[in-house]
């Protein structure tokens, strides 16, 4: 049998036969990206884990930062603690109407980013950086997050006793909404918006973000 299959690598080999092809993943850049959506809605009886967080923070470790400062910090805020965050955000600005998150689908974990030292260009770099890098990780796993900068600063660092001032907050969990993206030219609205339960994400198409 080992002799057998030995000879026909062999003629394989010699007659140039292209090695056999690996399966492509399913999780390419790409399709994590466009998995990668902002959530307003999530599975309340879904509870995150602590060794969740700690995966999705993990990548920070891993990715640039502007001057190689490393100036973010992360606290992880599990379910027993998410009442302590939930009163302090808001979702949905676009969309005022719908009072989001709606009752019954408010997330029950998050990570605070907050910063060592003042906000600068530097620190808006590094945290644009890793909040997209931990939302995308957070796909990978299986979850789904959403960036919230609309939230009370001193309230949450008060609820919390941060040490350092938030900056921005992700919450995680598992999704609910339908999300979709629709190609728009650079001149028409962008604001996201919900129609017949699904919520459609205009996205200015690539020849107009191309300059020439």
């Amino acid at each position: 049998m080992a002799d057998n299959y030995l000879g026909k690598k062999m003629e394989d080999y010699m007659r140039g036969a292209a090695p056999a092809k690996r399966p492509s993943s399913s999780r390419t850049l790409m399709r994590l990206l466009e998995k990668n959506r902002s959530h307003r809605a999530f599975d309340s009886s879904f509870k995150v884990r602590a060794d969740q967080l700690h995966r999705i923070i993990e990548v920070v470790t891993k990715i640039p930062s502007a001057r190689n400062q490393q100036v973010l910090r992360f606290r992880p805020v599990l379910s027993d603690e998410a009442a302590k965050v939930l009163p302090h955000i808001r979702l949905g600005g676009a969309l005022p109407e719908l009072h989001l998150p709606a009752a019954g689908s408010e997330p029950n974990a998050f990570i605070v980013i907050c910063s060592t030292q003042a906000e600068d260009r530097y620190v808006s770099v590094d945290l644009g950086i890793a909040a997209q890098s931990m939302l995308l990780q957070a796909v990978e796993i299986g979850l789904n997050g959403i960036c919230i900068g609309a939230f009370d600063r001193a309230a949450v660092r008060e609820a919390l006793a941060l040490e350092f001032e938030p900056l921005l907050i992700l919450a995680i969990g598992r999704g609910q909404d339908d999300i979709r993206l629709v190609e728009i030219s650079a001149n028409e609205n962008h604001n996201y918006y919900r129609k017949d339960g699904v919520h459609y994400v205009p996205k200015v198409r690539l020849e107009e973000l191309i300059l020439k």
